[in-house]
């Protein structure tokens, strides 16, 4: 049965359902990651929205990978049944910024669970050297799924200096070709709502999506966390952020651009109550909230992801 999303966009869920013709969870995990733009490779002090506070008991990086992977898999078949698939989800930071025998052994450990069929793998766009991509290619021929997704968030250069990414358009650019010579699927990050950006810049970072061969993208509102560089600075009121009717005016933007095949991971950011300064409409609790005003808009323009696309593919 056609979902309801299926009908403007395309979903993860849906893309994960017709490719295996079953329910696939997500099993997140954390690692003792960093990255070079906070150890000081490339810049200290980390990304200025980077919040590295505490995390739920079960995603604490000093809790055995294979225990984070078992207790994930119990927990989702609690909820969802047993006749579930599962990819496992390695977020925190740059999970390609390590030795060649440390990443091995994180990756090879999904392969001793039966029902995990994939892998994600979150890093940024100058933490893919060619090994890095040969060793993620490596687990396609042992029969897994390998998602690459690299944070881009902007392709407003200005922007990226004030966030401190410490990367430019072109590091992204760049490991998105590289990546796509393998078999390897990309997901891109972008925010919306990001400092002194209006309209026409997140219009920009829409189309740069457009124009690579990505395969799936995650579209967040920008949300301001406590005991962040970016609290304070909104907390001075050098910027603000935007409503959820602004925010699904600027998503729809974007998907109405993106190529119908690229799957829409996600459509906004979940924080917890206690950790969110703003925008109120960031929470777990909200989710679907966020979803709804989407295909509001959607359904109020009469349109749907790929109705604009800017370029012939």
């Amino acid at each position: 049965m056609q979902t309801l999303e299926r009908s403007f966009y395309f979903s993860l869920k849906d893309y994960l359902k017709e490719r295996y013709g079953k329910r696939v969870q997500k099993i997140t995990v954390a690692l003792p990651f960093t990255c070079p733009n906070i150890d000081g490779t490339k810049a200290v002090g980390g990304c200025t929205y980077c919040f590295s506070g505490t995390r739920p008991a079960h995603l604490e990086p000093h809790v055995p990978l294979r225990q984070q992977i078992e207790e994930g898999i119990k927990r989702a078949k609690e909820r969802y049944g047993r006749n579930i698939l599962f990819f496992v989800y390695y977020q925190s930071y740059s999970n390609t910024y390590g030795e060649k025998d440390y990443l091995k052994s994180i990756y090879d450990t999904a392969l001793e669970f039966d029902e995990v069929v994939g892998i994600d793998v979150g890093t940024r766009p100058d933490c893919a050297p060619e090994w890095v991509l040969d060793l993620l290619e490596s687990y396609i021929l042992k029969g897994l799924e390998v998602w690459v997704e690299y944070g881009l968030q902007s392709a407003n250069f200005r922007t990226l200096r004030f966030i401190n990414r410490a990367h430019g358009i072109s590091d992204f650019v760049d490991a998105v070709l590289r990546t796509k010579r393998r078999n390897l699927k990309v997901c891109a990050h972008i925010i919306l709502g990001l400092p002194f950006e209006d309209q026409e810049d997140m219009l920009e970072t829409g189309k740069l999506l457009a124009s690579l061969p990505i395969d799936g993208v995650k579209i967040h509102p920008l949300h301001i966390i406590k005991n962040t560089k970016m609290a304070e600075q909104y907390l001075r009121g050098e910027f603000g952020v935007l409503s959820l009717e602004e925010y699904a005016k600027r998503a729809v933007d974007v998907i109405e651009i993106l190529p119908p095949h690229v799957v829409i991971h996600r459509l906004t950011g979940e924080v917890e109550p206690e950790r969110l300064i703003a925008p109120e409409y960031c929470t777990y609790a909200k989710k679907q909230e966020v979803i709804n005003a989407i295909i509001e808009e959607l359904k109020r323009r009469n349109t749907h992801q790929g109705a604009k696309i800017p370029f012939n593919r």
